[in-house]
């Protein structure tokens, strides 16, 4: 099994101020072709924390990646870092005059591209170039005891292509001698799961992931393709509930059965304001099925889009399950679909009181067949809060989808 390190440089994403996305998403990717990744590091703007990390993993993994530091700025660092470690000068690669082609009829990116000409074609001499297909700056890569290293942007879309431009066979070659399978369970405790499939947790030959995120339960399995079709079998065996094989969240549960069933779901929103659609509408087809969602977070939208009773909002509050069951039929009706789900709640941090703390949500489903609600006191901070709650409103979508 090759191996792997992934590592991105920022002062901005130690403070919090920037989110990393670039291991993650070649991290999934080594994931799904049997590569071992060994770490996962963020390290600052310093010429010797780079070094360092050089001197940590070269010659003991087989592929090294790093994002960041190679921007035209006083705090892009990366190449001069490499140029130290590996004891050389730098030089201006010709290689630049291709990105700078790219931009020859747009005259004021072709100016900045000039512009950044120096530092960005700079290039370690016992390095190579790594062009940059929709981006400026130059990647760098160099192969030392066995480690191939490389060197990207840290903007994502840059980093993506040029991981794609490398690598190749990370993102096409299938590995035969390695599977992997997830499995959605919705409503059991995952000390559950795990206490009904010992035979899959002990297996150890198997690498199995457990992850919990209410009101559902992700296993993940890993291993040699007849074994995970063995395990596999036997959790969907045990848990005939499981989403559907191929769904790996339960929006797509929802766009398959929906779309089998050959019926249309819509949403009425008001704490998750549009997440829940946006779940919906991340996936390409949802258009068959997805007609629409009413975001309607005043109570005056509420009544006038959704058509939502004064005296509803007045008497029992626009958190009840009275008001989310009016909200769903408003969009079922609104919508001319066949499924309507619901959200209204409290998300915080401010807003709950001692009967209706926050985190506090009120759900309904709509369909011809009548009306469900569902009140959770849902745990977290603002997001998280927001983010079970859409979580808990497509599974109960999917629940009665599928009856």
């Amino acid at each position: 099994m090759p191996s792997a390190v992934l590592a991105a440089i920022g002062d901005e994403l130690l403070s919090g101020a920037r989110l990393e996305k670039n291991c993650n998403f070649m991290a999934k990717n080594f994931h799904n072709r049997g590569w071992e990744l060994k770490r996962v590091e963020i390290i600052s703007d310093e010429e010797d924390e780079i070094i360092n990390l050089f001197s940590r993993w070269v010659g003991k993994v087989d592929l090294l990646i790093i994002s960041g530091g190679l921007g035209p700025t006083h705090d892009d660092k990366t190449r001069y870092a490499i140029s130290k470690y590996l004891g050389c000068d730098l030089y201006s690669d010709s290689l630049y005059d291709k990105v700078v082609e790219r931009v020859k009829n747009d005259p004021r990116r072709l100016e900045y591209t000039e512009r950044c000409r120096d530092p960005q074609a700079m290039i370690p001499k016992l390095a190579a170039p790594i062009f940059n297909p929709v981006g400026f700056a130059l990647g760098i890569k160099f192969e030392k005891d066995g480690t191939k290293v490389l060197a990207l942007p840290g903007v994502p879309m840059e980093y993506e292509a040029m991981t794609r431009q490398e690598l190749p066979e990370i993102f096409s070659r299938e590995n035969k001698n390695y599977a992997w399978t997830s499995i959605i369970i919705l409503d059991v405790p995952e000390m559950t799961i795990a206490n009904k499939i010992p035979e899959v947790v002990n297996n150890k030959n198997l690498h199995v992931s457990i992850l919990p995120a209410f009101p559902q339960v992700e296993l993940i399995i890993r291993g040699q393709p007849l074994q995970v079709e063995d395990a596999e079998r036997i959790i969907r065996k045990q848990f005939p509930d499981s989403l559907p094989r191929g769904c790996t969240s339960i929006a797509e549960a929802v766009l398959f059965e929906a779309k089998a069933k050959s019926v249309k779901v819509s949403c009425a929103e008001s704490c998750t304001g549009g997440l829940v659609g946006a779940s919906l509408t991340n996936i390409a087809g949802s258009s068959e099925v997805f007609n629409g969602s009413a975001v309607t977070y005043s109570n005056e939208a509420k009544m006038k889009i959704l058509g939502v009773s004064e005296a509803t909002l007045k008497n029992l509050g626009a958190v009840s399950e009275q008001c989310a069951a009016e909200m769903a039929e408003g969009a079922l009706r609104v919508y001319d679909s066949d499924f309507a789900v619901s959200t209204t709640g409290i998300a915080g941090p401010d807003g709950g009181t001692e009967l209706k703390p926050v985190g506090t949500v009120c759900f309904g489903v709509a369909s011809k067949a009548g009306t469900k609600t569902f009140t959770k006191k849902l745990p977290g901070g603002r997001s998280e809060v927001r983010l079970r709650a859409v979580r808990f409103a497509l599974s109960e979508l999917w629940k009665e989808i599928r009856k």
